[in-house]
C-alpha cells in the first residue's frame, strides 16, 4: 500500500470516530461538502442540466465527450439518512467523468423524516420518468454506492413486481444489501475498516425502517431471479464486505449473471478517492459497460 493511501486511511479512521458521535444535521453538512469537493475536481469534464420531475430534484450530468447513448441512473449512498443534491451531483460527476456516459442523479427523500418506502418510490418514479422521456430501458444502467447500492436492487425487485421493463445492467459499489447486519464481516473486519462502523449502520437502519428483512429494505432477502447482469465492487477491509459477497452468491444461485471484484485492503466505497485502486475499479466498470453494449 502506497504512502498516500496509508495516510488517507489514517485520516478516514479519525473522521469515522467523529462521525459516530456527530449530530445528524452536522453529518449531512459534512457529506454535502464531500460531494462539492468531488464536483469541483471533475467539473471541467462535464456539464449539467436539470431534470423536470414534479416534486423531486434530479440532474443530468453530461460528459464533454460521450462514449455512447447509454444512461446511468445513479442513486447515492448515505445510509438513507444523508445526501442532498450536492452529494449526489458530486459522486455522479465522478461517475460521468470516469465512464464518459451520461448520468442522471436523484435527490431522493431521506429518513428519518421520510422512512421506507419513500426513497424506493422516488427511485421508481424517476426510472419510469426516464423511460417515458425516451430512454429505452435496454440503454439504462443502474448504479449506486452503499445504501444506494442496496436501493438499486430494491428498485429492480419493484420493477419486476410491477411488470416494468428492466434496465440493461447493475453496477453496485459496496452495496448495503442486508440492513440486519448479519454478515460475518461485521466481526472479521470490525478493526480493519477505517471508514464505517456497526454503530453508525445500526442508527441508519433503525432510522430507515422497522422491517429490516423486507426485501425492499434488504434486497438480499428477496427473489433475485431474472435480474439483469451485475458488477459488484467492494473493499477487502470493509465492515460490509459480507453484503457484497452474499449478494453476489445469491444472484448466482438465482441464475443471474454477476461479477464480484474485491480490492484487497480497501475500505467502504474506495472508488470515491483519488487512488490507484479506484482507477482500477473504474476500469472494471468501463469494461463491464463495454460488455453490456457490445463495444469492441
Amino acid at each position: 500500500m502506497k504512502l498516500y493511501t496509508k495516510l488517507l486511511r489514517s485520516e478516514l479512521s479519525a473522521i469515522s470516530k467523529i462521525s459516530d458521535i456527530c449530530p445528524l444535521d452536522k453529518s449531512r453538512i459534512a457529506m454535502n461538502k464531500m460531494g462539492k469537493a468531488l464536483t469541483f475536481r471533475h467539473r471541467k469534464c462535464v456539464s449539467y442540466k436539470d431534470v423536470c420531475l414534479a416534486e423531486l430534484r434530479a440532474e443530468y450530468i453530461i460528459p464533454r465527450s460521450l462514449r455512447h447513448d447509454a444512461l446511468i441512473l445513479y442513486l447515492h449512498g448515505g445510509g438513507y439518512v444523508l445526501g442532498s443534491m450536492d452529494y449526489a451531483r458530486g459522486f455522479g460527476t465522478l461517475i460521468a467523468a470516469e465512464t464518459s456516459v451520461k448520468v442522471c442523479c436523484l435527490e431522493y427523500r431521506l429518513a428519518p423524516e421520510h422512512r421506507v418506502p419513500a426513497a424506493l418510490d422516488d427511485a421508481y418514479y424517476t426510472y419510469r420518468f426516464l423511460i417515458k422521456s425516451g430512454f429505452p430501458p435496454e440503454r439504462i444502467v443502474l448504479c449506486g454506492e452503499s445504501a444506494g447500492g442496496g436501493l438499486i436492487y430494491a428498485l429492480s425487485l419493484k420493477l419486476k413486481a410491477e411488470g416494468c421493463p428492466m434496465p440493461r445492467g447493475i453496477i453496485a459499489l459496496s452495496p448495503w444489501s442486508d440492513l440486519t447486519l448479519s454478515g460475518s464481516s461485521y466481526e472479521f473486519n470490525r478493526a480493519n475498516d477505517p471508514s464505517m462502523t456497526e454503530k453508525r449502520l445500526r442508527f441508519y437502519a433503525e432510522s430507515y425502517s422497522g422491517q429490516l428483512k423486507d426485501p425492499y429494505v434488504s434486497p438480499l432477502f428477496g427473489d433475485l431471479t431474472k435480474l439483469p447482469p451485475s458488477l459488484i465492487l467492494a473493499g477487502g477491509h470493509e465492515i460490509m464486505l459480507s453484503d457484497s459477497m452474499s449478494l453476489h452468491e445469491k444472484l448466482l444461485s438465482c441464475g443471474c449473471v454477476s461479477t464480484l471484484h474485491i480490492a484487497p485492503e480497501m475500505w467502504h466505497v474506495y472508488l470515491m478517492y483519488n487512488i490507484a485502486e479506484a482507477k482500477d475499479g473504474f476500469k472494471k466498470i468501463n469494461d463491464f459497460m463495454g460488455e453490456l453494449f457490445n463495444e469492441r
